[in-house]
């Protein structure tokens, strides 16, 4: 497969910049087996059966960027990609020189000093001197790290809306967008209408905006991922699969843990591990059986994703018509609930 296969044409004033007023106002491209229907995201209790599981991310973005000196006077501009304990993190360093393991580097106000220890791929290993632990110092004097084509400064509306309602664990420097789309209202309705819900952690990287830069799509080396599945999402998988439930996934990062950790039989094990799964077109899914979902990037390994899960051209073309109805795009965008290709209609 070339990269290019999986390119669209998308005019940028959809890219949007801001959230809907409202969660759950958004728009939902609905892509079920008899084509693509406009609808909006309150509308998924009707959407969905009775008895299907919904598994969320309860990752929370961190303040994951910083601003420094280098001890040789440059600036710098660090993007938290990890945090690995209390004192070193993984990191992106933008700077006119990037510095040698062994220098320092003083963050702006004399929020802290941290020494750079070496090199692991395109990140650097940072350890804190002073103002730590990290998660304190972020929140203290770190800033929201938006993704790149939000073109506004973070302000205090990103730092809540660029966080979903049931964001838990901290350690994400990238939103999980779908579950952007959940408000208390929504999230009622579902509980009425008899869908189930569970969550799940995977700690989003900044590498899911970096682009596929190779012209083969095999040739592409995926960014790594950390993730926690409990034992009570496994059961209730378990129970959804006994009832006659689908798995339903919020977004790419739940399909990303939930597929890493399958097993054979279509189960999942309970635990915590690192993931570099790429899915493109011809996976097999063991686990997911819907899934919701943002617009993605063209040429990302998220296009090839969903086109992998609802069929390639069948994706390509819901992008176009998406595109035709002036769907907003990306983060802040809207939504598209994907069911496969021959899913049967409830």
């Amino acid at each position: 497969m070339r990269t290019t296969d999986f390119d669209f044409a998308l005019p940028p004033e959809l890219i949007a910049q801001h959230p809907a007023p409202e969660r759950s106002a958004s728009r939902l491209l609905h892509l079920a087996a008899d084509g693509p229907h406009d609808r909006r995201v309150r509308e998924l209790p009707q959407l969905l059966r009775r008895g299907d599981l919904l598994v969320f991310n309860d990752t929370r973005v961190i303040k994951a960027r910083l601003l420094g000196r280098k001890d040789s006077g440059g600036r710098v501009e660090l993007l938290i990609e990890r945090l690995i304990d209390d004192q070193r993190a993984l990191a992106q360093l933008g700077a006119s020189r990037l510095p040698a393991p062994g220098r320092r580097v003083v963050l702006d106000d004399g929020a802290g000093e941290l020494r750079v220890e070496g090199r692991q791929d395109a990140f650097f290993e940072l350890r804190l001197l002073r103002g730590g632990p990290w998660l304190a110092l972020l929140e203290r004097a770190g800033r929201l790290p938006l993704p790149p084509y939000i073109r506004h400064a973070p302000d205090a509306a990103d730092d809540a809306r660029y966080q979903t309602v049931f964001a838990r664990t901290p350690g994400a420097v990238a939103a999980p967008t779908a579950g952007l789309h959940f408000d208390p209202a929504l999230l009622a309705a579902l509980d009425q209408a008899g869908i189930d819900r569970a969550t799940l952690t995977l700690h989003v990287g900044a590498g899911t905006f970096q682009p596929v830069r190779v012209r083969q799509v095999e040739d592409h080396r995926m960014h790594a991922e950390r993730y926690r599945i409990g034992p009570e999402l496994v059961a209730r998988i378990a129970r959804a699969r006994d009832h006659g439930g689908r798995v339903v996934a919020v977004g790419t990062t739940s399909v990303r843990a939930l597929e890493s950790a399958a097993t054979a039989e279509g189960g999942i094990d309970a635990g915590e591990a690192e993931t570099r799964i790429f899915i493109t077109p011809g996976y097999r899914f063991r686990v997911v059986d819907a899934l919701l979902t943002n617009f993605h990037l063209p040429q990302s390994t998220l296009m090839m994703l969903v086109c992998a899960f609802g069929g390639q051209q069948r994706l390509m073309d819901a992008y176009r018509h998406a595109v035709a109805q002036r769907y907003r795009f990306f983060s802040y965008g809207d939504a598209m609930l994907i069911e496969p290709p021959g899913a049967v209609e409830s």
